[in-house]
């Protein structure tokens, strides 16, 4: 299956590639994109549109695979799945906001169907993700928790250094050790399903659902 990732860093994007192929239970062939010149949510946001119109009208892509990174941000719920409810400041609620009118706004494809879509939120980072069932204390609900009642229980540059050994990881050594973790989660995502679930269940949903 031809697919397109996005993410907030190239290393950020083969890790998704690895968990997106164990989610389909199947190897995927990457369709290149204009996609990022600089990190962060805000680049991510603004290139969407652009990335989704290229890869519909330019490419033979059939599927694309986004995540972010929560941060600070208020993190995804079953509430914001009801008809009208999405949290304005949730960053996965803006990102389906954005690609249903892209979807909504794009002539038909003339030999393939519309672009399937699959879009996920790492809560706070994808190191968290990364870090399930190897570190106890790193869970979604904790992060929540301690957004909603303080204190937290553990900083984003903490995530890094438990990961990379560093706080400042070059992108060799993220996409090594990425890599490295996505492919023990890989063997079994049943620990990311359960402790991530508000942020890496949608991504699975949307992978299924293809």
């Amino acid at each position: 299956m031809k697919i397109a990732y996005l993410a907030e860093s190239p290393a950020d994007a083969a890790a998704l590639a690895m968990l997106t192929e164990a989610i389909l239970a199947r190897k995927t062939e990457p369709v290149s994109h204009s996609g990022l010149r600089h990190r962060g949510w805000p680049t991510v946001r603004t290139v969407l549109p652009a990335v989704l119109k290229e890869l519909h009208y330019h490419t033979d892509a059939e599927g694309f695979v986004l995540i972010v990174d929560s941060n600070g941000s208020p993190p995804h719920s079953k509430e914001h799945e009801q008809p009208n409810a999405s949290e304005r400041k949730c960053r996965l609620c803006q990102l389906r906001r954005i690609a249903d009118d892209v979807r909504q706004n794009v002539r038909p494809r003339p030999t393939l169907p519309l672009l399937k879509i699959a879009l996920g939120l790492a809560v706070p980072t994808i190191e968290a993700w990364l870090l399930c069932g190897a570190d106890p204390h790193v869970t979604e609900a904790a992060w929540i928790n301690g957004l909603k009642q303080g204190p937290m229980p553990y900083s984003k540059r903490g995530l890094k250094r438990k990961l990379y050994g560093t706080s400042h990881p070059s992108l060799d050594l993220e996409t090594e050790v990425m890599m490295k973790a996505a492919s023990r989660l890989a063997e079994n995502l049943s620990s990311l399903e359960q402790l991530f679930a508000q942020g890496f269940g949608p991504l699975r949903d949307g992978l299924k659902s293809w």
